[in-house]
């Protein structure tokens, strides 16, 4: 069998092997399983106190799966308590994921607070205080007092 660029699936040989060309966007569609999974087991599976109410927002995954920072929001408790009790929990959390995917390599979880949120909501509030001091004055009391922000949300 003879192999060239044109073949779409294979790439040109190496040495003496051909390789399949790899998923371009296999490292997202794993870090968003790992998410799915991850959610579902820590509803189901931790019990530690610390552990609130927890919304995982994104997976970081290494180019070689050896490792993955999972990003969370928290309600309920202190977000360095969640940490804590998540990273103690990693290890478990760990293990019940490489029952579940069916990849070469789980990756070992950290847990890290996400911030964007947070930063999003402050630059709402430099947004709309540029717009309070650069607009009509009247404009934006009349917002304020109808307690709706200058995008139309509710405050």
């Amino acid at each position: 069998m003879r192999v060239s660029w044109d073949t779409p699936q294979l790439q040109p040989r190496v040495g003496n092997m051909v390789r399949p060309i790899k998923s371009p966007n296999r490292a997202q569609r794993v870090s968003d399983q790992i998410q799915r999974d991850l959610a579902e087991l820590i509803a189901r599976e931790v019990r530690d106190p610390r552990v609130g109410m927890v919304t995982l927002s994104g997976v970081e995954l290494t180019p070689d799966y050896a490792h993955a920072k999972v990003f969370f929001t928290v309600i309920g408790s202190s977000p360095a308590d969640a940490a804590a009790g998540l990273n103690a929990a990693a290890g478990h959390l760990h293990n019940l994921l490489f029952k579940r995917l069916r990849i070469h390599t789980v990756p070992r979880l950290t847990f890290v607070r996400d911030v964007s949120l947070e930063r999003g909501f402050e630059m709402d509030d430099l947004i709309r205080q540029a717009l309070r001091g650069a607009g009509d004055p009247a404009s934006a009391e009349q917002s304020d007092a109808a307690g709706v922000a200058a995008d139309g949300r509710r405050k």
